[in-house]
């Protein structure tokens, strides 16, 4: 059985650690590979690794620090479907579905091949009697990230290429689930010709992330996942007096208005709802129908399409909706599901009992759609992370925008209308990060930046695009004076500039 290594130095490190964590193939329940758990001593040796690194890194000419990243896109590009089935083989998301992650990350490297310009700073003359004044964008050292197992090549793909880009030399700590995709991706960085510790892997779990969190030599954090992770990334980050920026949860409600173009909505919400299982950060879990007849319709085309849903392995090209990630993931979904039950909400269609012949052990669910869910219900109030989609009906549209105004959290949201009007007060008024008006999943594409509100984001930056620039660097401002002739007595006043 394989055994995942760390990767530091430009080299493939195996853990001394004893503690192992397992890696599964959600399709069949059977254990692929073994991750070590890697130890506090093994990030201090990444971090003085990255360090080494960092002091030649970040003084060479953005052009020079983007040639080895134009052939590390290249190199992505063309090991995609590697890739992309490892992906499927540790997560259980279709290859399609893991390509088009993939072409997500890629998409931010290519954003930070143009990090020459982008660090450009801004430059005034005179502003002041011959004082010249400019700001510049310079790297902040060694920085990390902690990645979700949703998108193992994706998430870290926000962060690193354009950390790097910027300068600065990078520790990663990916999900224990599905750590290869990361490892094929570093193999191509080396390949790609970066010098040796500017991009370093650590596998590990709690003590990993402490590890990095406490560490003095770390300047900045990046993380994605839960909330109460995000929280706690958060609060032990910033008081060690780190950088953090700190992605957790959501609960992505999307409108559908009387006058919304019900075939497309319902297209719009199989694939929002029950794409990649659900296990999606901006997975639209809750439908918003406004009016009686308008959820009657939206339930009536949603079921038949909700049972039809072709689920099944990834190696099956016909599939599409594979497994969760764990067995542990199955069961909470499903306790979830009882509990909406329990609490009264109408099952219109049980995901529980799916089988598949031949992946009888496989971690499957069906799809799942409830209707007739209130708020304060549990489906409703958790982020489930899995294939269940809850309807929840409102009598208006200001009560709609009130439901998902009043939720704890405020990653993405939609509306599905032919009415500017509303579609204009929606974006204007919602108070949630990324709208999407007659777009179903609003990811920005990877010049803009990816961030929500409330507790879905704590920091003060967003990831990738040019918030991901401001996260990675900091900003100095010189001013300067040339004399130009000999001048005579101090000034003791505040300089004015006049």
């Amino acid at each position: 059985m394989e055994t995942i290594q760390n990767g530091i130095g430009g080299r493939k490190i195996t853990s001394v650690s004893q503690r192992f964590s397992p890696v599964f193939n959600p399709a069949t329940g059977e254990e692929i590979a073994r991750l070590p758990l890697s130890q506090a001593a093994e990030v201090n040796a990444a971090v003085e690794t990255a360090k080494k690194a960092a002091t030649t890194w970040g003084t060479t000419p953005p052009t020079k620090r983007v040639k080895p990243m134009f052939k590390f896109k290249e190199l992505l590009e063309k090991n995609a479907d590697k890739i992309a089935r490892a992906i499927s083989a540790e997560h259980g998301k279709t290859h399609a579905d893991a390509l088009g992650e993939l072409q997500r990350g890629i998409d931010v490297v290519d954003f930070a091949c143009g990090i020459p310009h982008l660090l450009k700073g801004e430059f005034s003359r005179n502003v002041g009697p011959d004082i010249d004044s400019w700001s510049d964008h310079q790297p902040l050292g060694v920085v990390a990230g902690i990645t979700p197992f949703n998108f193992p090549a994706m998430v870290p793909m926000w962060m690193y290429p354009v950390a790097v880009a910027c300068g600065n030399t990078f520790i990663l700590k990916p999900s224990e689930r599905d750590p290869s995709a990361v490892m094929l991706a570093w193999e191509l960085f080396q390949e790609a010709g970066f010098p040796d510790g500017v991009l370093n892997v650590v596998h590990g779990d709690k003590a990993a992330v402490d590890a990095i969190l406490d560490h003095p030599g770390i300047a900045a954090v990046s993380f994605v996942g839960s909330t109460p992770i995000a929280q706690y990334v958060y609060a032990r980050g910033t008081a060690a007096g780190k950088r953090v920026q700190a992605l957790g949860g959501a609960k992505n409600h999307m409108i559908v208005m009387p006058d919304a173009d019900m075939d497309q909505a319902v297209d719009a919400l199989m694939g929002a709802g029950y794409g990649s299982a659900g296990e999606r950060c901006m997975a639209i879990s809750v439908a918003v129908p406004v009016g009686e007849r308008t959820a009657d319709r939206l339930v009536e085309a949603l079921a038949p399409k909700v049972r039809a849903l072709k689920v099944g392995p990834a190696t099956d090209s016909d599939s599409e909706m594979g497994p969760v990630v764990t067995a542990q993931a199955k069961q909470r979904i499903t306790q979830l599901i009882d509990s909406g039950v329990e609490e009264g909400a109408d099952l219109v269609v049980d995901g529980r009992g799916f089988k598949l012949q031949g992946y009888e052990n496989g971690f499957f669910l069906g799809g799942t759609l409830f209707d007739r869910v209130t708020k304060d219900m549990e489906i409703y109030k958790q982020e489930i992370f899995g294939p269940v989609l809850s309807v929840v009906r409102t009598g208006s549209y200001d009560e709609a925008a009130h439901l998902i105004n009043s939720h704890e959290y405020g990653n993405g949201t939609a509306i599905f209308t032919r009415d500017g009007d509303a579609a204009r007060a929606f974006a204007d008024r919602i108070e949630v990060g990324m709208v999407g008006i007659n777009v179903p999943i609003p990811v920005p594409v990877a010049y803009h930046s990816f961030g929500g509100w409330k507790r879905s984001l704590f920091g003060d930056h967003a990831v990738y695009g040019p918030e991901g620039v401001r996260f990675y660097t900091r900003l100095k401002t010189v001013t300067a004076r040339w004399p130009t002739g000999i001048r005579k007595g101090a000034e003791f006043n505040f300089p004015s500039m006049k």
